[in-house]
């Protein structure tokens, strides 16, 4: 096998660009748990078209025609009673798989074409030695169709492995092994407004009964309160969850960011700085963060200290193997876009276009840039094409 940049983190490989021997090739099962998925299944079943070698779909009790367009696909459909553990039927539906390989996904997920291409390969290619394979989650897209939020999940395991789901909502796969990480990405459809409330109610229904949470069930809960703008509550339950000391560190990370906005929205300025220093303790410090800074003082009109924290955000190395969230403006063009501000308040106009410039490259069409840009030529005087054809226009 011939690797080309390669990052190793304990037993974990993160791979970008790979040449690999040919070998057996490795049959797949694709295993979905649906419901009601009636506008969504046949796009994402019609975007691996070729790859799986068996589907298997778990209904958790349809009312509308998700079977009636699933039977199109495949003949492999059982029925499993829902009882508000997702975790319970990801587990039945892997423990029908049986190929070599099982690849997972929602049934508002698609493979887009690049990255249907390079999971043939991965298939024809795949080394029987690797245990898992984690892959991009690309959850989110700005208003031009770029990735804003994305995150890694293992996608495709080795059945023999018996790897387990755990969690009864967000619940997560834990594999251990040879964990392969490349570039092929699955991209979330989600349609706006479905199941907007369930996962909470779920919640709701646990801790009705008495149930015990765990340290990863507290994150997630405080996550659905926040989701539903309950920020007293959220931030409650945020600091019940630091304070079990138990977290996932990307999760501690994730909700002194969650908690600094439960206390902007509820006004404590104090206690929303505090959280937003606190993610230092748990790692150095994230585009993110540095991003939060930035605004938090540009908003209190002290622009050096917004410069100091926007600059730092663009000096930060993106981290290759975070399984953590990512939020891709941070790492490229906002803090750009916030130095131009923090600079032009400064008076510094240079300064201010040359990083509306940098903000450009990543994103073109954005209109706050190309505001900037035209009011800061005019500024400097500078006559673009663009402006000397204004001005004519005048």
């Amino acid at each position: 096998m011939i690797v080309r940049n390669e990052y190793i983190c304990n037993d974990i490989i993160f791979l970008k660009g790979i040449e690999l021997m040919e070998g057996k090739i490795i049959t797949i099962s694709l295993c979905i748990i649906v419901r009601n998925e009636e506008n969504t299944i046949g796009h994402c079943l019609d975007s691996v078209k070729g790859i799986p070698d068996e589907i298997i779909i778990v209904d958790t009790g349809s009312t509308d025609r998700t079977k009636e367009i699933v039977e199109k696909y495949t003949d492999r459909i059982f029925d499993f009673t829902w009882i508000d553990d997702f975790a319970a039927a990801r587990n039945f539906a892997f423990g029908q798989a049986t190929m070599d390989y099982i690849l997972w996904l929602d049934a508002d997920d698609i493979l887009a074409t690049p990255d249907r291409e390079k999971l043939f390969v991965l298939k024809k290619n795949l080394d029987p030695l690797v245990d898992a394979v984690s892959m991009p989650y690309h959850y989110a897209f700005d208003q031009f169709g770029k990735v804003s939020f994305s995150f890694r999940r293992n996608r495709l395991v080795k059945r023999d492995k018996n790897f387990r789901w755990i969690g009864a909502v967000h619940e997560y796969l834990e594999v251990s092994g040879h964990v392969l990480s490349l570039d092929i990405c699955v991209t979330h459809k989600r349609i706006e407004g479905q199941n907007s409330d369930r996962n909470l109610k779920i919640f709701e229904r646990r801790k009705g009964k008495g149930e015990a949470f765990s340290p990863r069930d507290l994150y997630y809960y405080a996550n659905e309160l926040f989701d539903h703008q309950l920020y007293s509550r959220a931030s409650e339950v945020y600091q019940e969850f630091l304070q079990t000391g138990q977290g996932w560190i990307e999760d501690e990370i994730s909700a002194c960011g969650k908690l600094a906005d439960c206390f902007q929205k509820l006004g404590e300025k104090e206690r929303q700085l505090e959280y937003i220093y606190k993610s230092f303790e748990y790692a150095s410090p994230r585009a993110e963060f540095c991003c939060r800074l930035g605004f938090y003082f540009l908003n209190a009109n002290k622009f050096e200290q917004g410069v100091f924290w926007y600059k730092l955000a663009t000096q930060l190395e993106k981290p290759v193997d975070s399984l953590g969230f990512m939020t891709e403006a941070c790492w490229t063009w906002l803090p750009h876009l916030q130095l131009c501000v923090c600079y032009d308040r400064l008076g510094k106009h240079e300064l201010a276009y040359e990083h509306n410039e940098i903000a450009r490259k990543y994103c073109p069409e954005n209109t706050q840039v190309l505001y900037n840009k035209n009011y800061l030529e005019g500024v400097l005087g500078i006559e673009s094409p663009k402006r000397k054809a204004i001005i004519q226009e005048k």
